[in-house]
């Protein structure tokens, strides 16, 4: 009997992917979504190193991130930021090498700007990361869903004379703090499921020893803090049960994704107890030990506990029954690092994308005269730059108009057509030979050819004699 034909419902599917293609914006720049893109400044020359500290970089961001992106020797920074707003991108991550050999740093924000400059005093590999753990965390689906920034120490609010004024956060530390927080799309708590949060970006501002700088011989009156930066997978697994019931559990889900283990086979460790030689199934769940398995009162959960509600993002499918109101689930909570890690300095900030005026310098400071005089280059600069800008954008509406006047002198003298095909002509007039050419050259080839035919007969000959 032949087998009964299934119907695939394509049509609805049809309708919902050309609803998202209506409803998804024309320009890229028009998603709320921030994107980044990590680019290595002089592709390879960089080094082995640096460039896996960009893939691995490029792996944290994702998936909101350019993960294939390939440079040249010859692109620049205006090629990128050039591109950055037809692909909608929000943020650039440049790396550089320097020729003292640190490695460089650079967060801008498209299209105009500022820019942070870090110092990557020292950092280590996803690869360096899991060869020093015992139980390294395979890969998995952490990586279809951003990672969940954690900020600490971020805001240190200077010590006020007068204990009633509130202090006055640095407009540099809020800088910072908004650019770290807009490379990531923000969350709710009342509508992001639990579910899509299975990494955690740690960024760590720290405060300098004096003695470490002191030894270092840095004289460094402002840069006393560093950024330390983490990545953390979360793992989840439920508390509160007996190890009798969590093989049970296991051999539950063990049922559902696979078949039972073929004969001969020995059951892994999430297939069900034999219960064969059991009267009641509270045997097993009083002693587990009576269905061959081994448990230890020593083991004790240190991980953080916490509880966790169900959430019900979508309604139930048709076909699908409802699901029960489940209490909340105690679950232990488990930071996996997975790399890489990195120890940023924040040392300048500047106005644009790689060409403006310092905005806050951590090492050079300058005096309100110096700044005012400093002020005063930067806007006679921007006069200068708009002036050449206009006079340029006179001379290409000045060319344009002489030459639509010329073409219209032209054709009332009647010497031009209006699809300008007397001018190709013309040109094509100055490249033809004239007839005088043609008859030299012609007689130049029958002259070639009266010689070849002459020695033809003077070979003839000699071959006769």
């Amino acid at each position: 009997m032949a087998r009964r034909r299934t119907k695939k419902r394509t049509q609805k599917v049809a309708e919902a992917v050309a609803q998202a293609a209506a409803n998804a914006p024309i320009h890229g720049s028009a998603s709320r979504t921030p994107k980044t893109m990590v680019i290595r400044i002089g592709a390879g020359e960089v080094g082995p190193s640096v460039s896996q500290l960009v893939y691995d970089v490029r792996r944290m961001m994702e998936p909101h991130t350019a993960a294939r992106l390939k440079e040249r020797k010859s692109n620049k920074l205006k090629d990128y930021s050039t591109m950055a707003g037809p692909l909608g991108v929000t943020q650039l991550l440049l790396f550089s090498r320097a020729e003292s050999g640190n490695v460089n740093l650079r967060i801008a924000r498209c299209p105009r700007g500022p820019t942070i400059h870090f110092r990557v005093k020292n950092y280590s590999l996803c690869k360096d990361v899991k060869r020093s753990q015992r139980h390294p965390k395979g890969p998995g689906k952490e990586f279809l869903t951003p990672p969940l920034l954690v900020m600490n120490n971020f805001q240190s609010k200077p010590a006020s004379s007068d204990p009633n004024t509130p202090a006055k956060v640095p407009p540099h530390e809020l800088l910072l703090t908004t650019m770290f927080q807009s490379m990531f799309p923000p969350i709710s708590a009342q509508h992001t499921p639990l579910s899509s949060i299975r990494r955690v970006l740690l960024l760590n501002r720290e405060l300098i020893d004096k003695d470490a700088k002191e030894v270092e011989g840095e004289e460094r009156p402002d840069s006393d803090y560093i950024i330390t930066v983490r990545h953390y997978a979360i793992s989840t697994k439920a508390v509160g049960l007996s190890k009798a019931v969590k093989r049970l559990h296991y051999a539950e889900r063990l049922i559902k994704k696979t078949s039972s283990p073929a004969p001969g086979k020995r059951p892994s460790k999430g297939t069900v107890p034999n219960l064969g030689k059991l009267t009641d199934i509270s045997d097993y769940m009083l002693d587990p030990n009576a269905a061959g398995g081994y448990t230890s009162e020593s083991e004790v959960e240190t991980d953080a506990e916490v509880e966790v509600l169900p959430t019900v993002t979508s309604a139930p499918r048709e076909g699908r029954k409802a699901m029960l109101n489940v209490g909340p689930e105690k679950r232990a909570v488990k930071l996996v690092e997975i790399g890489p890690r990195m120890t940023l300095e924040m040392f300048k900030i500047e106005d644009g994308i790689g060409e403006g005026k310092v905005l806050w310098h951590a090492w050079n400071k300058k005096t309100k005269a110096e700044e005012k005089e400093l002020d005063k280059r930067w806007e006679s600069r921007n006069i200068e730059k708009a002036e050449r800008k206009r006079v340029q954008a006179e001379n290409v509406k000045r060319k344009k108009e002489e030459k639509e006047a010329k073409k219209k002198r032209r054709r009332a003298e009647g010497k031009e057509d209006p699809d300008q095909d007397t001018d190709e002509d013309e040109e094509w007039e100055n490249f033809a030979p004239s007839d005088d050419e043609d008859e030299a050259e012609a007689k130049a080839v029958s002259g070639d050819e009266d010689s070849d035919e002459d020695e033809d007969e003077d070979e003839d000959e000699e071959m006769e004699e």
